[in-house]
Order: C-alpha cells, then structure tokens, then sequence
C-alpha cells in the first residue's frame, strides 16, 4: 500500500464534506480534473473505492464514509503541528525552565518576575533553584535551558550573558569596630571569625578567594554551619562571627534584624558578577540575548553596577 499524500487527502475530504466535484474544487482553488485525479490517486494508494460517482451526483462508498472522518482527523492533527511550530516560532512564548543559585534566587526573582510577567505574558516561566554544579548538569542534559548564576564558569559549550556586577559588604553585630565604615581594607577579613555557607555554594568558593587574596591563611578558622544565607545571618546576629553578603542580599537579610550592621570596603571591593548561561548555539539564542538586555534595563534599580552585555567565553 503506498503513503497517501495530504493533497490526495484534502482532496477527498472536500469532495466527502461538499459531495460535488465542482463545488469541492473551488473550495480548494483547484480544477475539476485535477480534484478527481488526487482522489483516483487516493484511491489507488489505498486500494479501496471511495466514492460511486453518477452523472448526477457523488455518493461516499461504505469504505468512503468510515475513511472520510479518519481523513478529516489526519488533516486537524496537521493543521494543529502547523499551528504548534508557529507559535514555537514566536520568541517569549511555550516553556522556559530557568535555573536559579540560591543565593541569586530570592534577591533578583522578584525583578525577574516582574519582567516576565508585564513583557513576555505569553511566556510560561519555570524556576529551579539549585547549586551550581547541578544547574550546569540539567543545562547540559537539555532538563534547563537558561540558568541565573555567577560566573565565569569556565565550562566549554556554555556562554554567558553578563547582566551586573555587584559588591561585598562585611555584616557584622552592631557593636563590631568594622560597622558603619566606608573604608574598610580587605585585610581586616585575614583574623576575623568568618562564618561562610556549606561546601557546594560557589558563593562559599568566592569568599574563600577573597580571603585568599586578602592574605588569610589556609589555617585560618573558618566556621561553617550555614546551608543558606538568611541562616548564617541569623548565626552572626547570635555573635558566632561576621560574614560577607552580596550587596543585592544585605537589605532582605539585615531587615530581620535590628542587631546588624555593615561596612564597606575601600575600592575596589570585592565583588560577583552576575549572569544569564546558555547552551553555546542554542536555538532560542537571539530570545535570551533579548532577555538578558531587557533584565539589565530592569536590574538598573538594584544597587549593581550593570553589565555592558558582552558575550562571556562559550
């Protein structure tokens, strides 16, 4: 049995619904010879008879009628995957699976959201807050397809979409002698009791360079006991130690409580940059570049320093 085509299809269902050669080739913008040669097709590739045509009228063979409704389903079924690819056309429509860091997640959703929300109605946003290495495992393996994260990364195939960069600052109880100060060089950070977040937390690993670079020394006690950042500001107001916030996360976390106090360090401070990561050569690329310029545009409000929107290595 050969594979009818879906012009031999069309062709047939029109004739079914009008019962009249005439009628069902203008219905189509076809001739009258060329409508009865693709149902005579029609019929051959399927083996069966399915109209008994008089001199009068058309009639649907009993094979015609049970196979015209099963036409009529094949061609909704096309015209629904035509519809479907174009909208998967339109940019900032269908699914988008965002992945978030922690300590990015509840400081910039809430202008992410915003954005999506008021801009791109028709996009269906997902959010997965995760650590680092499984955001970089679920882009890879197609789960995720953008991830808001800190970078660089230094993976291959992946590129980044720089949005901000933004300090940090030292939180500490109020009665600290480093609260309250503009000036603050970063080798205080080498004898101070640090408190930091759980290993797996890049922003852990970025403390930790900056201590590095301040001249503290591997041996140096660091108290770690944090899985997240609201817990290890509580443990600083206890008066277990002081910790570094990124400058997006101080007024969200010291709002709680009325015992903290920060102090900024004399630029350069240490500092985060913040970016949008792709699959390099992904397919929905000029969308994300697209989303990426539109969250710089939004994050101007943040106490950031907003990225120029140079592409990051892929």
């Amino acid at each position: 049995m050969k594979q009818p085509s879906l012009s031999q299809l069309r062709a047939f269902a029109a004739v079914a619904e009008h019962l009249h050669f005439r009628d069902a080739a203008a219905a189509l913008g076809m001739s009258q010879p060329a409508l009865s040669g693709a149902v005579s097709a029609l019929e051959e590739a399927l083996g069966v008879q399915l109209l008994e045509r008089t001199t009068r009228k058309v009639l649907l063979s009993p094979a015609g009628e049970r196979l015209a409704a099963r036409a009529g389903a094949v061609l909704d079924a096309v015209g629904e995957l035509m519809d479907e690819a174009e909208a998967a056309q339109a940019p900032f429509t269908g699914v988008l699976r965002l992945g978030v860091i922690p300590t990015v997640a509840p400081y910039l959703l809430p202008t992410v959201l915003r954005l999506v929300r008021t801009r791109y109605p028709e996009l269906d946003l997902q959010v997965h807050e995760e650590q680092t290495s499984s955001l970089l495992e679920g882009l890879a393996a197609g789960r995720l397809d953008l991830l808001l994260l800190a970078v660089p990364l230094g993976v291959p195939g992946v590129t980044e979409l720089p949005l901000f960069d933004e300090d940090f600052v030292l939180v500490a109880p109020r009665e600290h002698p480093l609260v309250g100060r503009a000036d603050l060089p970063r080798d205080v950070l080498r004898e101070l009791d640090l408190l930091l977040l759980d290993e797996g937390h890049c922003l852990r690993d970025q403390a930790l360079d900056i201590c590095r670079e301040a001249g503290r020394t591997e041996g140096a006690a660091v108290t770690t006991t944090a899985a997240g950042l609201s817990t290890l500001v509580q443990l600083v107001a206890g008066g277990l130690g002081v910790t570094l916030l990124p400058r997006t996360a101080v007024k969200v976390e010291t709002a709680r409580n009325s015992v903290l106090l920060t102090g900024d360090f004399a630029a350069p401070a240490p500092s985060r940059r913040i970016a949008l990561a792709m699959r390099t050569g992904a397919a929905r690329q000029s969308e994300f570049e697209q989303l990426a310029d539109a969250l710089r545009g939004a994050m101007g409000r943040l106490p950031v320093r907003v990225a120029d929107g140079e592409h990051g290595p892929g």
